[in-house]
């Protein structure tokens, strides 16, 4: 699961929309020698960042950079703390560009350094509970939780993720309580083997999807305490997740997942084999088409979501529901051939849409 709804554009891992950036800032994000394609025809330019092949940049550079700036603003200081934070982004901007750079675009400079933190970590713990046989991931589990239960508790640690975890939640105090929650409930995914029914789904929403995105949501939300915001929070990531497992569905059943409860594949005539190998059945068809609509449902519901922050971060959280509504979309319309590959929004509607976000974002700012 993305934490900021964006991981389906992978054709925005290297476009960048003109008007926001400079080309300074370009090469800031991108590189020094990074190659720059300006398309005026959809309004973005192609950057080619050769990030696969190059070192990892330094850390911090003394020159007021954005993210120099930005790290001043969030009252981060001290120069092995700054490391610390720009590692983090060098991590999230490596495996969840599109990710940071609609933030980037559009947060405040104060609130993205943290951001960047709660991100980094909700990307570690998804790597530690999906990367490996089911023992080797339970070990790597409580190993991390336990160092971050005694990090919350000293308020010392030595890992550069867990003392940016630190300094955010000394900024937000709110936020302990919301990596207590992660902590305590991430372990349903370990223990993740498809749904038996709707009810389960909805469990499985509640004791991981949502609270991994309330670690980077409880930073946008509103000042005090509202329980209309956690519940349009729990309305967008029902459609998001709904709509990952859909749109992953080949990727899924590949490694023998599958997001979509056995009564609903009943209810259509539908097995697990079936999908597997591709059979485009009408049961199959009408299946995918109505989950979508669900997942659809839930985001049109979530458009509230932006408006409950009643500060400048519902700009971004504007942009993250409606590029997962462009990305139902286009699951729409592909239809039953998502058995053999997942959709990606269209780049140009994207583009549009982080555009617009960005225009309103400078006028609250």
């Amino acid at each position: 699961m993305d934490l900021l709804g964006l991981g389906t554009v992978p054709a925005l891992a290297g476009v960048v929309p003109i008007c926001p950036c400079s080309v300074e800032e370009i090469r800031e994000e991108f590189g020094r020698r990074c190659w720059i394609h300006y398309k005026p025809h959809v309004g973005a330019i192609e950057v080619n960042d050769g990030l696969a092949d190059r070192r990892v940049r330094p850390a911090y550079d003394r020159r007021m950079s954005s993210w120099n700036q930005s790290l001043d603003a969030a009252g981060v200081r001290e120069p092995e703390l700054r490391r610390d934070y720009s590692a983090q982004r060098e991590s999230v901007a490596r495996f969840r560009r599109a990710s940071y750079l609609a933030a980037r675009l559009l947060l405040p400079k104060a609130v993205l350094p943290h951001v960047v933190a709660a991100t980094a970590v909700m990307h570690h713990g998804d790597n530690l509970l999906d990367t490996g046989p089911k023992p080797q991931r339970v070990a790597a589990w409580a190993s991390w939780e336990q160092e971050v239960r005694k990090a919350l508790d000293s308020g010392v640690s030595g890992d550069p993720l867990i003392r940016t975890l630190l300094h955010t939640t000394a900024a937000y105090p709110r936020l302990r309580e919301v990596v207590e929650e992660y902590l305590a409930t991430a372990t349903a995914e370990l223990e993740f083997a498809g749904f038996a029914t709707e009810a389960d789904y909805q469990a499985y929403v509640d004791a991981y999807s949502l609270p991994a995105f309330m670690l980077v949501a409880s930073l946008l939300r509103p000042e005090h305490e509202d329980v209309d915001f956690r519940a349009g929070c729990r309305m967008l990531i029902d459609g998001s997740q709904r709509l990952d497992f859909i749109n992953d569905l080949a990727e899924d059943l590949a490694q023998g997942r599958l997001g979509i409860p056995t009564e609903t594949l009943a209810r259509f005539s539908v097995t697990e084999k079936d999908l597997a190998e591709g059979r485009e059945s009408p049961g199959a068809r009408e299946m995918l088409e109505r989950q979508i609509e669900a997942a659809r449902t839930s985001l049109l519901t979530a458009k509230e979501l932006p408006a409950l922050t009643a500060n400048r971060n519902g700009v971004l959280l504007e942009a993250v529901v409606e590029i997962e509504l462009l990305t139902a979309e286009a699951a729409l319309a592909h239809g039953a051939r998502l058995l053999r590959g997942s959709v990606s929004p269209p780049m140009v509607g994207s583009l549009r849409v982080l555009l617009g976000a960005r225009r309103r974002a400078r006028r609250q700012g």
